[in-house]
């Protein structure tokens, strides 16, 4: 049953990308058109069973800038042209070649690099590793403004490693508690409107304490 989900996953995959390789084409050209940077960004993030993978976004930031992990609101490291795919979410189509390869799903727990990984408590690293890891998920839909909370704190990295890590992982543990395909349904849809300035968080999830 799981290889024959995992198949009809991978199916999906081809023909989303067949369908948005307009859109994929028309990206990659802009990027390439507006810097000298490589198009794709590749890291490091930890999938299922702790085996770690490499993800693929379209390039948003100057390739030569350094600084934290995570990116804050006003990150001077973020193009124009990457604000704007950031804004509605193109940067992450490339990974739609990960679920292709079977490294990640369409929902399920956002991949962290392995340095965040390493300091989840080992119960919930069980937990939230134990599914493959997706291009959206209840924290994507309740932190949709992540890099705007960030940017008004004082220490980003510590408010991201003390409230939004511990936030995110109750709310992948629920998922993965609850997971259907009904679920995965609706934090799609619900992913769709909220890049379309809809927002909204499937029932009863918008009540786990973040």
């Amino acid at each position: 049953m799981a290889d024959s989900c995992q198949f009809a996953t991978r199916v999906v995959a081809a023909g989303t990308i067949a369908v948005l390789s307009p859109l994929l084409l028309l990206a990659a050209a802009a990027i390439r058109l507006t810097s000298r940077e490589p198009v794709l960004f590749h890291q490091e993030r930890i999938g299922q069973y702790g085996r770690p993978f490499r993800i693929h976004k379209f390039r948003t930031m100057r390739s030569s800038a350094d600084g934290a992990s995570i990116t804050v609101g006003g990150d001077a490291r973020v193009t124009r042209l990457g604000a704007f795919l950031r804004r509605f979410k193109i940067d992450e189509l490339p990974q739609l070649f990960n679920v292709l390869k079977g490294e990640m799903n369409f929902v399920g727990p956002r991949p962290e690099v392995a340095r965040y990984v390493a300091l989840y408590p080992a119960t919930q690293r069980d937990i939230v590793l134990s599914v493959r890891p997706g291009l959206t998920d209840l924290a994507s839909l309740t932190f949709i403004h992540e890099s705007q909370l960030l940017a008004t704190a004082s220490d980003p990295e510590r408010y991201y490693l003390e409230f939004l890590m511990p936030a995110k992982l109750r709310l992948a543990e629920a998922y993965v508690r609850d997971r259907s395909a009904w679920l995965d349904f609706r934090i799609l849809a619900a992913t769709a409107t909220g890049i379309l300035g809809w927002r909204w968080i499937p029932s009863p999830y918008e009540a786990v304490p973040t």
